[in-house]
């Protein structure tokens, strides 16, 4: 194997590979979070009901639930109320604008929650978006472009690098611990200077993990900045040990990108306006994280 990895065809490849991985998983992650929009694609009586039911809202102003709405003789409403809450629902009903029927949610506070549905209505037949539960909407300030687009390519690069790191482990390769520092030179940037940075511009808190609260987003990358650091430390003091501890915190890191982005974020307390709870809607904080 080794003869394979001193070939510069091979060793491409193995790089090539570590790219696709990684979008796979971006991709993975970017569709199974909070804040990805619910696709829809439906039927009611006869006409095509199609779009997305938006869970996230960036900047200011309402958030617009727009459906594409084949029936001209269709009518809808948006029923909604704030999040986490037993609340009575409020109705909007929906205005039609060409082939569209829409509604805007009222504009709320960032880390603030709204649940809504959508209740369409054509020909004496009825159906209720989402179908099994509401769709959760949480608002944010507006993030700008030179922040997030940097965050995003440092963090990518660096999930980019762990997997190129894993395969040569996996594939006996010498001297992986060589990716480390490019490992770290990527994360720490990414998600402790450009992360908190984001943070601060969506909900005015740079940092919302431990110790200061339970925010999952800023726990898992201080969990995978740890697993390098003890992968760097131990190939320091065991060399002989190096691909156990590369292949080993690459698995932690991975691990960590397996979990949804914004899974357990930042969640406005209700009964307690001035303060925003951060990875549980039951312990008041004035922690934040990112969307």
């Amino acid at each position: 194997m080794q003869e394979m990895f001193s070939k510069r065809w091979f060793r491409w490849l193995i790089g090539i590979l570590a790219v696709v991985a990684s979008v796979m998983m971006g991709s993975y992650q970017r569709t199974t979070g909070p804040t990805y929009p619910v696709p829809v694609s439906e039927e009611l009586a006869g006409s095509t009901i199609s779009g997305k039911l938006i869970r996230t809202h960036g900047g200011a102003g309402d958030a617009h639930v727009t459906l594409s709405v084949e029936s001209a003789s269709a009518q809808g409403e948006v029923v909604w109320r704030r999040y986490p809450t037993n609340e009575d629902w409020s109705r909007l009903p929906m205005q039609r604008e060409g082939g569209e029927l829409t509604a805007d949610l009222p504009h709320q506070v960032p880390a603030a929650k709204l649940e809504y549905s959508v209740r369409l209505t054509d020909g004496g037949q009825e159906l209720v978006l989402p179908h099994d539960e509401t769709a959760v909407i949480r608002f944010r300030d507006e993030v700008p472009a030179w922040v997030l687009i940097p965050h995003i390519i440092f963090m990518f690069a660096s999930l980019a690098i762990v997997f190129r790191a894993a395969f040569g482990a996996l594939l006996g390769e010498d001297n992986v611990r060589r990716f480390i520092p490019w490992a770290l030179g990527f994360l720490l940037p990414g998600g402790f200077i450009l992360g908190p940075l984001v943070q601060k511009f969506a909900f005015d808190a740079y940092w919302t993990g431990w110790p200061f609260g339970g925010d999952w987003t800023d726990n898992k990358t201080l969990a995978a900045l740890a697993a390098w650091l003890i992968a760097w430390f131990i190939c320091r003091s065991r060399p002989r040990l190096e691909r156990v501890a590369v292949l080993l915190a690459s698995i932690v890191m991975l691990g960590v990108y397996l979990i949804p982005h914004s899974f357990r974020g930042s969640e406005l307390d209700w009964s307690q306006v001035e303060e925003v709870v951060a990875g549980s809607a039951s312990d008041a904080a004035t922690n934040l994280s990112p969307d």
